[in-house]
């Protein structure tokens, strides 16, 4: 198998063989979240079985493209649909496309997902600009031996997520009418949902959302060096005195709902970076 670093340029070398701008950002969309790419004048697409070594999305509502274009006059990558763990696949791999945004020449990487409210003050459809996070997944992208071309050994985590784009994306919330938090995320494995104890437990510990991805990324982007913004949709409630099951189709149906709200705040972010 060949090692990270050559994945890494085996496959960039696919996606520059149609597209051969450099991307200023790299953005992960979540569970419900795709629509966004119908804002980027698109110049070239990719289905995730024609680039070497990325993985295939099973997760629902993932359509499993990697889209090239531009927005808000910057050039732009968006995957629409990630990668998770709980489909069986190993950390490092699951990351690998933070490592292609980078290789590529990204600055900034954009992450969204569907996230689980504990904080009794959120709402269904209310963004959450993350703020800080919990890695209960029991796993890092970073074990191994480290290869210095691509990071640090030990990455530095005070700050994994800029807070001056975090404040713009507050700014834009309040001047476009949208509900906005600043607050911190725990991930787990998944695929189940937690337990009432088990929520319990997470809020106690200080997270306001939970959710089973985007950690391991913004790990690896803080190692490789991008600057991150992180925005999670609450589509379902997790207050252990009032739970109910929860539905799929209605988490999507939600987050599709927010999906709007999304795209300002994706869209405000990078036009003030195309602004600097």
């Amino acid at each position: 198998m060949l090692e990270l670093h050559d994945q890494i340029q085996e496959a960039c070398d696919v996606i520059k063989s149609k597209w051969d701008k450099t991307p200023h950002a790299g953005i992960i969309l979540g569970t419900g979240l795709g629509s966004l790419v119908e804002k980027i004048d698109v110049e070239a697409t990719f289905d995730y079985e024609e680039i070497p070594h990325f993985l295939k999305s099973t997760a629902t509502s993932h359509r499993g493209r990697l889209v090239c274009g531009q927005l808000e006059g910057l050039s732009v990558m968006a995957m629409e649909g990630r990668f998770h763990m709980y489909e069986g696949y190993p950390l490092k791999q699951i990351t690998l496309p933070v490592r292609i945004f980078k290789a590529l020449g990204a600055e900034l990487m954009v992450v969204s997902n569907a996230v689980g409210g504990m904080n009794p003050n959120y709402a269904y459809g209310d963004i959450m600009v993350i703020d800080d996070h919990i890695n209960l997944m029991g796993d890092n992208p970073l074990i191994g031996i480290n290869d210095d071309r691509l990071g640090p050994r030990f990455p530095d985590m005070c700050a994994p997520y800029d807070r001056a784009l975090g404040d713009i994306a507050l700014d834009l919330a309040r001047k476009n009418d949208i509900v906005a938090h600043r607050g911190v995320m725990v991930a787990i494995s998944g695929p189940n949902l937690e337990t009432r104890a088990e929520y319990r437990f997470l809020r106690q510990i200080g997270a306001d959302v939970v959710g089973m991805s985007t950690i391991p990324e913004v790990i690896v982007a803080v190692h490789a060096g991008l600057r991150t913004v992180g925005l999670s949709v609450v589509t379902d409630m997790c207050l252990p005195d009032a739970l109910k099951p929860a539905v799929v189709s209605e988490i999507i149906a939600i987050a599709n709902e927010a999906e709007p709200k999304l795209t300002t705040l994706v869209c405000g972010i990078l036009k003030s970076e195309s602004t600097k």
